[in-house]
């Protein structure tokens, strides 16, 4: 066939044609990506009974409750889904602010077991709380299999300069942990670890809010984060590859590897 050839009218047609359908195809991945970085939401509901804090997470209260989404990479879409599942669950009422996670981990191990230890140097779940939503003075709390805690408070996030006070203890704090296999033993396969949590809102001192539970219908600043550390077995011991920086997992991904953006965590409504 012979190839026609275009005058100036037609190569006009052509350009402004392919304009747009690059900028309508921009467009949609912009708005795509927009979606994809905007804060989750979960509504948190009173307690309908007593929690015992065993790890276990099969008191009746939780069953009525929704899990978050599964997590997902830090950086949000721009990275791989997590290779195990990880979700959580919220309550609340006079005296407690409730969590429980549960995470899949065919191989449960973990070192620390002094409070206050960097505890991502380990395997971890971690929690982050920011009740007035204003960036300022918020918490962090983290955890690992052992059931090994460390708490602590911030005044700003760090590339404000912010400095991270050790100092604080969540002294009446609940924690407990549950492992479905067997800890630190690399010869069997587990089905992973689940976290519960009590925390008194007695404890949460550091910002301006009165001190005491929320009300019905306030909204705090909320977000959860697990690191994951690849491993090899060595003389029988888990241990971490060398070289290999963790993995990070969170609720409402950051867009980036930076927890301390308060910004972007998810939104917490609390609910009658």
């Amino acid at each position: 066939m012979k190839p026609q050839v275009l005058g100036g009218w037609g190569l006009m047609i052509l350009l402004v044609v392919s304009i747009l359908s690059f900028t309508s195809s921009d467009h949609i991945a912009q708005a795509a990506q927009a979606k994809s970085a905007e804060p989750l939401s979960y509504v948190c509901h009173r307690a309908t009974g007593a929690i015992k804090i065993d790890g276990k997470l099969n008191d009746a209260a939780w069953s009525k409750v929704k899990w978050t989404e599964f997590f997902v990479d830090i950086e949000g879409d721009a990275k791989p889904r997590p290779a195990y599942k990880t979700r959580v669950k919220m309550l609340w009422d006079d005296n407690y602010f409730y969590f429980a996670a549960d995470l899949e981990e065919p191989h449960v191990w973990a070192t620390l077991t002094k409070r206050d230890s960097v505890i991502f140097h380990d395997n971890d779940f971690e929690v982050f709380i920011d009740p007035e939503g204003d960036t300022l003075n918020y918490y962090e709390l983290e955890i690992n299999a052992l059931n090994t805690v460390w708490d602590l408070q911030l005044d700003k996030p760090y590339r404000h300069g912010g400095k991270p006070n050790d100092g604080w203890n969540a002294t009446g704090w609940k924690t407990a942990v549950s492992v479905a296999g067997t800890i630190n033993n690399p010869k069997d396969k587990d089905r992973g670890w689940s976290v519960e949590m009590a925390l008194p809102w007695k404890d949460l001192t550091g910002s301006s809010r009165p001190i005491g539970a929320p009300k019905a219908g306030d909204r705090w600043r909320v977000n959860f984060s697990r690191v994951e550390w690849q491993h090899e077995i060595v003389d029988g011991k888990y241990q971490k590859v060398k070289g290999r920086k963790e993995d990070n997992w969170v609720w409402s991904p950051q867009g980036e590897i930076n927890m301390h953006i308060p910004e972007k965590w998810g939104y917490v409504q609390f609910s009658k």
